[in-house]
């Protein structure tokens, strides 16, 4: 098949594999040269017949496309499919599709980096896409590429490389079946642990239980009933997925979806009756957790293959235990630091004091500085929080200090602050003389 241009038009013409351009400036110059050559042209267009072609080379042989550049004449072959795959025209589908997979592995643009890897990676991907559909083949078989670009079937919109690439290696591991029947990794399970204010802070082992999905026993993961056999699923003919094509204005889109005959899973067999086919039972077991010191609310805990177990014999996934902690009613916490607040009277606040003040590790004696003015703050050195995996080093306690003033005083007491302000009063005029 070609494809002829004269000026803006084209059209499809059968019998001839190359692909000719010709330029409205040579039709008219080869007219006034070659006053002839206007009868080879159909009286309505100016689209050259395959015969009047053959009678306009044989005449004029001595224009070489390749040679006389001047006369601007391409000579443009369609690709091979066949050769992109490195087939033959009559190899199976079998052979097709093996010999895309090696190719595809080999010219993947995240494999291969080389210049020009990822357009081959592409025309392997296209060749594929043809070969491997019986009806697109047909039409390539008989009018080459230019044929798909003019049929009806959308030859000329290639699907994504990537998304071919995907559907077919998604199932190397198993043979071509589908994704429910191969081996995948389990899902990672999610627990709530919810622990008191020091237990969080010096780290405590809890031992808990959680429900997961296991392995079932009875088929042994399989999901079939034992000795029984299954078969070749026929919708998808084992692939665990079906193609669906649609033609719109935009180009041809293709979906790939679960078969819904087999539920993906590539073939028919007979449930397993304890586990219903799925291959997994939901049971409960209790593990111990070790929860280290320093863990706050939001810490996230992982127990490595103590989720759900895998399909297929695939790998478990993991546990998360999410943390929360509850508050206490004294001690405050701001990240590895902890935070109190201690009332002082005034008497101890001028005169200084020491006083018992709880922590994390139990009642600690603290000594109140004389003249301590209200809000300062006290720290108590590594009476803190133990930094999470580092358990060697502590935060701080932090002691704000509140004075409480009295709203009423005794008679002597109100007196005896009364002498306390005329010996401030007599001490203040004393040093300004």
């Amino acid at each position: 098949m070609a494809i002829i241009s004269c000026g803006s038009t084209r059209v499809t013409s059968l019998g001839v594999q190359p692909q000719f351009t010709l330029r409205s400036s040579i039709t008219n110059k080869l007219s006034t040269s070659l006053p002839w050559i206007t009868s080879l042209a159909s009286q309505s267009s100016t689209f050259f017949s395959e015969k009047s072609l053959n009678a306009l080379f044989s005449s004029v042989s001595y224009i070489n496309p390749c040679q006389k550049r001047g006369a601007r004449l391409v000579v443009r072959a369609d690709k091979d499919y066949y050769s992109v795959l490195g087939v033959s025209k009559n190899a199976s589908k079998a052979d097709i599709k093996s010999s895309y997979r090696k190719l595809a592995r080999t010219n993947h643009p995240d494999v291969n980096k080389e210049p020009g890897a990822e357009q081959k990676f592409k025309d392997i991907s296209n060749a594929y896409e043809v070969l491997s559909d019986d009806e697109k083949r047909s039409v390539y078989d008989r009018y080459g590429e230019a044929g798909l670009k003019g049929s009806s079937m959308g030859g000329g919109d290639y699907t994504n490389p990537f998304d071919i690439f995907d559907s077919l290696f998604d199932n190397l591991n198993t043979g071509g079946r589908g994704s429910r029947n191969r081996a995948t990794e389990g899902e990672d399970q999610l627990h709530n642990l919810v622990l008191n204010f020091k237990d969080a802070i010096f780290g405590i082992e809890k031992e808990i239980e959680i429900t997961r999905l296991e392995s079932c026993n009875t088929c042994k993961g399989s999901g079939a009933k034992p000795e029984t056999r299954s078969s070749k699923c026929s919708t998808c003919g084992g692939q665990g997925q079906v193609i669906t094509s649609a033609r719109t204005p935009l180009g041809v889109f293709q979906q790939v979806m679960t078969c819904p005959n087999c539920n993906g899973a590539g073939e028919i067999s007979t449930p397993c009756s304890t586990c219903r086919g799925e291959g997994r039972v939901k049971k409960s077991k209790r593990i111990s957790l070790k929860v280290p010191a320093g863990v706050d609310s939001g810490s996230r805990l992982r127990v490595r293959s103590e989720g759900n177990a895998g399909r297929r014999g695939g790998p478990p996934g993991d546990l998360f235990v999410m943390i929360e902690v509850l508050s206490d009613s004294v001690l405050k916490r701001d990240d590895t630091n902890i935070l109190y607040t201690c009332k002082l009277s005034y008497i101890d606040a001028i005169l200084g004091t020491t006083m018992k003040v709880p922590t994390v590790d139990g009642i600690v004696d603290l000594k109140i500085p004389c003249g301590t003015q209200p809000g300062t703050t006290l720290v108590m050195a590594k009476k803190g929080v133990p930094f999470l995996n580092k358990s060697n080093r502590r935060g701080d306690q932090l002691v704000k200090v509140q004075v409480e003033i009295p709203k009423r005083l005794s008679g002597e007491e109100k007196k005896l602050i009364e002498e306390l302000s005329e010996l401030n009063k007599a001490k203040a005029t004393a040093s300004r003389r």
